[in-house]
């Protein structure tokens, strides 16, 4: 499966609480439509959301659920990490920074048991190099660049880190996949140049408030 999406487009399909496309029919219809525009596999937020996108389409999806905004919110538990993968991921994003987590297993654990009790692949978002490579030892099938700039251990550049890409492509054996501010078809492709066997887009594709902001604010300059 992973082999499908090398130099192709993931993309994310999620929304901000309180916002109109917060509901899944929503996130399913978009889900739709990336494919249709040639999106390889879906990334996307929450239970319902991942219910209903894997009966929507018919390509991989990588499921994940956001429990908070701080610290470690990215699946932060098995058990959140067991609930994606029910709900029609076959693969799990969950944080993959060497921080704390809060049933206080450890990374390698909790990869450990996802493989052994659901036999789904395991993307672990990192938010620096060292995070990677210890996703890596820890059994992680994919490592994102998801959280650099978030963790405080790398700076919060405005396009997407691509010099995190390159260093963790340089340094790892598992895929990478690039993901973070990839705000143009330019910047997806340099993050391929750069070293990324996937790249992974979310705002630019399916979060209008935030598009329509850009071309208001252009205009007001």
């Amino acid at each position: 499966m992973i082999a499908s999406f090398r130099g192709r487009l993931v993309v994310s399909c999620q929304a901000y609480p309180g916002e109109p496309l917060r509901d899944p029919r929503a996130m399913a219809l978009i889900a739709q439509s990336a494919v249709a525009g040639g999106a390889v596999a879906i990334r996307a937020q929450g239970l319902d959301d991942i219910r209903l996108i894997s009966q929507s389409v018919d390509v991989p999806q990588i499921g994940l659920w956001k429990v908070g905004a701080d610290g470690v919110f990215i699946t932060p538990t098995l058990d959140h990490a067991l609930a994606v993968i029910e709900a029609g991921a076959q693969i799990v994003a969950i944080d993959g920074t060497r921080r704390a987590r809060p049933d206080g297993l450890s990374l390698e654990e909790t990869v450990r048991r996802i493989h052994s009790e659901t036999g789904a692949l395991v993307m672990a978002d990192a938010g620096s190099l060292d995070d990677g490579v210890a996703a890596e030892d820890a059994g992680a099938d994919i490592v994102g660049t998801t959280l650099s700039g978030y963790t405080g251990e790398r700076p919060r550049t405005a396009g997407p880190d691509l010099e995190l890409v390159h260093l963790l492509a340089g340094r790892l054996s598992v895929p990478v996949f690039a993901e973070g501010r990839i705000h143009s078809p330019d910047e997806a492709r340099a993050a391929l140049d750069a070293g990324a066997y996937s790249v992974v887009v979310g705002t630019a594709i399916t979060h209008p408030t935030t598009i329509t902001s850009w071309f208001v604010e252009a205009l007001a300059r």
